[in-house]
């Protein structure tokens, strides 16, 4: 396989596991874009032979269509991430309106262009992923146990059925590979299921971090 093949594959896998990332979070995404297979994607996105990175950017809106909630996914053409690229991400998001962006880089990022994140949180928000990071589904592992991310309403509820505080929850790190999945946010609960050999299933929370 030589090293444009290789990067196909790699891309490819990239892009599926990213697709079921935001269906997983609420998005809508469609069947077709979650099966497309190896030639396809080659076809529609490697024509001269060599993936065009930012032809896989993408826009998906929430199942509950509120316009709010629209998600930009962006891929980065550089091998590394510095601080021009992620001026323009910001530009584009605010020429869009759109508030949240995942954006998945290659090899490196500066610094600078971590600092300039932060600074510009929380009027927006954006998420940042390395492609090595998404090559498989975490969630798909047999240890991983199902995950359910607690609404607002669905946290109050927890906590005055069991009368606790949220401090008094497990916790888990805004930083951990689930909690990054799913996009959580401090102060979000989520909600672990377990199969059990005498109960069926048995159910966790933890309170992200």
């Amino acid at each position: 396989m030589d090293a444009p093949d290789r990067q196909a594959v790699k891309l490819w896998r990239v892009r599926k596991t990213i697709h079921e990332i935001v269906r997983d979070r609420g998005y809508m995404v469609s069947q077709h874009e979650l099966d497309m297979s190896l030639e396809d994607f080659k076809s529609t996105h490697a024509a001269s032979g060599v993936v065009d990175r930012s032809n896989l950017t993408f826009m998906v809106e929430s199942q509950s269509q509120d316009k709010a909630k629209q998600l930009l996914v962006f891929f980065t053409e550089e091998e590394g991430l510095g601080i021009k690229h992620v001026k323009k991400i910001f530009e584009r998001m605010a020429e869009q309106e759109v508030m949240h962006s995942i954006i998945i880089y290659q090899n490196s990022m500066t610094p600078s262009a971590q600092k300039i994140i932060q600074e510009m949180a929380p009027r927006w928000r954006v998420e940042i992923f390395k492609e090595s990071e998404l090559l498989v589904n975490i969630t798909h592992h047999v240890l991983v146990p199902q995950h359910e991310v607690l609404t607002e309403e669905g946290k109050q509820t927890l906590l005055q059925r069991y009368r606790l505080k949220p401090s008094q929850l497990p916790r888990i790190m805004l930083n951990d590979p689930i909690a990054r999945y799913y996009g959580l946010q401090r102060g979000e609960v989520v909600k672990i299921i377990r199969p059990s050999e005498t109960a069926g299933k048995y159910v966790t929370y933890r309170l992200c971090h």
